[in-house]
């Protein structure tokens, strides 16, 4: 089976590749990077020549709400008009827990955007919503700190590892598809200020963390519910201290 990644070269994409190499699948990695460009549409047909499954991981360069929209729209209708000639059988692609939610999040409002496409075309498909990347911790405190105190919503946070993620995409793209969404996140729900709090003090940063209950998550501000899956989500493996102690370790 053939198995494309776009986005394949970034962070999940390529420990995604990797597990599925590791399964004995024929896996091609893009980017723009590599030639293949989703915006453009160089390289695209090439790349699904052959093609039984796509996992969309591609992410927009800039954030700004008009052009992540324009990125995730332009991005996703070329793609999938290339997987209806080719022929693919289905289309994966991952997004957010929460995306209908925080309407006033313009990223999400993309995402949501890109999720309407995919069911809209006639390919199968299975669309992952992920919660946050334990990864992306300290971006989220450097987008809520002011001096040294990060202002941090008490609202539910259930954050995942990358490697967790990688696995359950790669589970995906060996599946059938579900016409549907399914949602993973990591196995510790906690107060995000708290969790936000547990990362800057094992990472020997001295800012400190106040709970507030109208602070933005990115543009947003969060009740209980925004962030986190329902019951029946996937659960990660990777506790934080254990994610914290492996993304010390030397590369």
């Amino acid at each position: 089976m053939k198995i494309v990644i776009i986005g394949g070269t970034g962070l999940i994409g390529s420990k995604t590749a990797a597990r599925l190499r590791n399964k004995g699948q024929e896996v091609l990695a893009v980017s723009p990077n590599t030639g293949v460009n989703t915006i453009t549409g160089e390289g695209l047909a090439e790349a699904l020549v052959g093609a039984d499954v796509v996992v969309d991981l591609a992410n927009a360069p800039l954030w700004e709400d008009k052009a992540v929209l324009e990125f995730f729209e332009t991005s996703g209708r070329n793609l999938l008009a290339a997987e209806a000639k080719a022929g693919v059988k289905h289309h994966i692609a991952l997004s957010i827990v929460g995306t209908e939610r925080l309407p006033e999040n313009g990223y999400f409002r993309a995402k949501l955007a890109q999720e309407r496409l995919i069911k809209e075309s006639r390919i199968p498909y299975t669309i992952v919503h992920s919660t946050q990347f334990m990864e992306f911790l300290k971006g989220i405190a450097d987008e809520a700190t002011v001096g040294s105190v990060a202002r941090l919503s008490p609202a539910s946070f259930q954050p995942i590892a990358s490697d967790d993620v990688a696995d359950a995409m790669a589970d995906v793209a060996l599946a059938k598809p579900l016409n549907g969404t399914i949602e993973i996140a990591g196995p510790e729900r906690a107060p995000m200020n708290e969790i936000v709090a547990r990362y800057l003090k094992a990472a020997n940063d001295p800012r400190t963390v106040e709970a507030d209950v109208h602070a933005r998550y990115f543009g947003s501000e969060l009740n209980d519910q925004s962030i986190v899956p329902g019951d029946g989500a996937r659960l990660g493996k990777i506790s934080f201290e254990d994610w914290f102690r492996q993304s010390q370790q030397p590369k």
